[in-house]
């Protein structure tokens, strides 16, 4: 929803130049989370006023893309980019605009007035902000943007305005202010009042730190401190004693780099050892010490932030010989899906092993009925497996979209198992069913892409699905790893289940040649990319299909509306003479899916109805049902596999499709107008 970096240097040389090289590549990692304007905020002066006035802090915003705020930079006379810094921190933010039109004053960082006292970069929303403002203003503090972003800022100065303390830290003021904030948000501050200093929290969205240093690191565990009793006002201004078995910093030289960011994919160029914080941690860097402390206790609080190493590396990152992102990860399906079988499933014996779930899998096989909750193309991952899911656990299955599940309070009992889909693990509305599953006693299955993430933490147990950082906005190879890990859930819930051996081996033998017939369907991009020549100017697109179909009618359309703009619908075709079939002429471009499985029949009836309108449809079928091939004016050949693994190859052209309608509509295929990767607000 938007992107947060900030970067450090503790006696770490840095020119203006390299600070500010390091915090727009940051923001260039994380554009696909937001992209109508960006920011940084940076230590102030020029060389000659530097020493004689160290505080001073510098604002460069501007709307669009990163690359149009690095041009902004360039363009400024008054920055001396070759003034060094050993101690520095700057604060970088790429904005999906929520409250406010994109506007340069509206872009972050946020200032509390306009000696830049404080500064702050925020991803969330905080819904109490229109009365915090009302008590701000009331107060005689004046706002120049439409964000709620700005009431923190405000906020911030006034706390320390009205300070009891004239020794209060930065982390203090730092957690007064989030006791006052309702609603999601990742905040990272920076202010001339705390020279060097770093203060960053979370509650409901993505944070990590990434650390560097030469030299050995005092802790690869960083203990959390609690503040002494609230009731003791001059404990409260100070932390518990900050030495090598509280913080982290390094032992022999002090010298270090900090890198706070919302993604990974931000710092693994620069380390790729990092600290995930959790809700309602505050993470401060003082004097090059990094601690970590909370308000309160909790039940269920670790006592403790592990340092991990990152096994991403950065090409993986990059686009390489691809034009686009998406199109990177279109075509890196077929190991994607490798991967998320990989030491999972054995196709010599027919065994799967979910290590993520061995723990509960007897208590998962009793349950009384399985609910998959997600948003966007997940939900559409757990539409498309819950029929195999019905068929081998013999359980009712229900899908369901998490803002409509929240909204309808849908009863939910202690012999329910949760599962919680999301590419990112950050997904605010699958967040909150989350816990509102976990406060009825549900056992929670998180189904994620992302290490570390929010559900990956809070879930029970869960699947990761391995399939590689995915950049690009509209998902491709997340869905179809997502529908993977799924089909081996529900092979693993039935494996001693006699009478459905057989046909658990034929999907298991279907899961072995998967990539191979991937790559088949990826040889028909040149096909797809003439069929997009002739769509690309219309206005819209129906897509057909029914049984195991239906979702990948519905993840098509949802592509094509993604990033090209067009309107798209995705139709059960069963309910095609209940409404839909008024849509159907000789202009409307149809796009349907008949595939040889149970409802062969009832599509090629489907079909027959659409073409006596004068339709023309354009179908995907299987490269050896003759029938169908010769009875269509346009047909796309996709290989055959086991029915409840086709919808993967089926939805591939799909993929493809909409990727080269949005190349010849002209527009930007990875960051599609009004939309970001990670939706971490409701």
């Amino acid at each position: 929803m938007c992107g947060i970096f900030a970067y450090l240097n503790y006696h770490v040389p840095r020119t203006r130049r390299e600070i500010l090289e390091v915090l727009i590549k940051g923001l260039q990692r994380l554009e696909y989370r937001g992209y109508d304007s960006a920011g940084v905020g940076i230590d102030g002066g020029n060389s000659k006023e530097w020493k004689t006035n160290s505080k001073s802090i510098q604002l460069i915003k501007q709307t669009g893309k990163v690359k149009a705020l690095d041009d902004e930079i360039h363009r400024q006379q008054d920055v001396d980019l070759d003034l060094e810094f050993d101690v520095h921190l700057g604060i970088a933010h790429t904005r999906w605009a929520t409250h406010g039109a994109p506007s340069p004053v509206n872009s972050h960082p946020q200032r509390s007035d306009k000696n830049n006292e404080f500064i702050v970069i925020h991803n969330g929303i905080i819904t109490n902000y229109k009365d915090l403002k009302k008590f701000l203003e009331s107060k005689g503090y004046e706002f120049e943007s439409e964000t709620d972003t700005e009431t923190i800022a405000k906020l911030v100065k006034y706390m320390y305005d009205n300070r009891e303390s004239d020794d209060i830290t930065f982390a203090t003021l730092v957690e007064q202010v989030t006791q006052q904030l309702e609603g999601a948000f990742v905040l990272v501050f920076k202010s001339v009042h705390y020279p060097g200093e770093a203060v960053g929290s979370r509650r409901g969205g993505p944070l990590l730190i990434g650390v560097r240093s030469e030299h050995k690191l005092s802790t690869d565990h960083i203990p959390i401190l609690y503040r002494s009793s609230a009731k003791d006002k001059k404990s409260c201004n100070t932390l518990p004693r900050m030495d090598e078995d509280t913080c982290l910093f390094p032992v022999d030289e002090k010298s270090v780099e900090y890198y706070f960011a919302s993604d990974a994919s931000a710092v693994i160029e620069h380390t790729n050892r990092v600290i995930f914080l959790e809700d309602d941690d505050i993470a401060a860097v003082r004097d090059g010490r990094l601690s970590i402390h909370r308000i309160k206790r909790t039940a269920g609080d670790h006592s403790a932030r592990a340092m991990q190493t990152l096994q991403m590396e950065l090409q993986q990152i990059m686009k390489g010989n691809f034009s686009s992102f998406m199109q990177k990860e279109i075509f890196e399906q077929p190991e994607s899906v490798v991967n998320t079988m990989r030491g999972r499933v054995n196709f010599e014996n027919n065994t799967v092993i979910l290590g993520g779930l061995k723990d509960h899998i007897k208590e998962i096989q009793r349950c009384r009925r399985l609910i998959l909750i997600a948003c966007g193309t997940s939900y559409h991952a757990g539409v498309a497996t819950r029929q195999v899911l019905e068929e081998l656990t013999e359980l009712p299955v229900m899908v369901e979209l998490a803002s409509d599940f929240l909204d309808r309070n849908t009863p939910v009992f202690r012999d329910d198992v949760c599962f919680f889909i999301s590419q990112s693990g950050e997904t605010a509305d699958s967040l909150l069913a989350l816990r509102y599953c976990k406060e009825r006693g549900a056992l929670t299955v998180g189904i994620t892409n992302t290490v570390g993430s929010s559900i990956s933490r809070e879930t029970d147990c869960g699947i990761h699905i391995n399939a590689g950082p995915e950049i690009g906005v509209a998902s491709t190879k997340a869905y179809t790893s997502q529908f993977v890990a799924l089909i081996m859930f529900a092979l693993l819930m039935c494996d001693d289940r006699i009478s459905v051996q057989p046909r658990r081996r034929e999907i298991i033998q279907g899961l072995k040649v998967l990539p191979d017939l991937i790559k088949e369907v990826l040889s028909l991009d040149v096909e797809i990319q003439k069929l997009a020549a002739e769509l690309y100017q219309q206005k819209s697109v129906l897509i057909m299909g029914r049984g195991y179909h239906y979702a990948t009618c519905l993840e098509g359309a949802l592509k094509i509306k993604e990033i090209t703009y067009m309107h798209s619908e995705g139709i059960l075709a069963g309910e095609l003479k209940h409404g839909p079939l008024a849509l159907v002429d000789k202009l409307m471009p149809v796009i349907m899916i008949i595939m040889r499985d149970h409802t062969y029949n009832k599509c090629q009836n489907a079909l027959q109805q659409v073409v006596a309108r004068q339709g023309r449809p354009i179908v995907i079928c299987d490269k050896e049902d003759n029938e169908t091939i010769n009875n269509s004016s346009r047909t796309i050949k996709v290989p055959h596999c086991v029915d409840c693994l086709q919808g993967i190859l089926s939805v591939i052209p799909l993929q493809m499709l909409s990727f080269h309608l949005a190349v010849l509509r002209g527009f930007d295929v990875d960051c599609p107008r009004n939309l970001a990767k990670s939706v971490t607000v409701e």
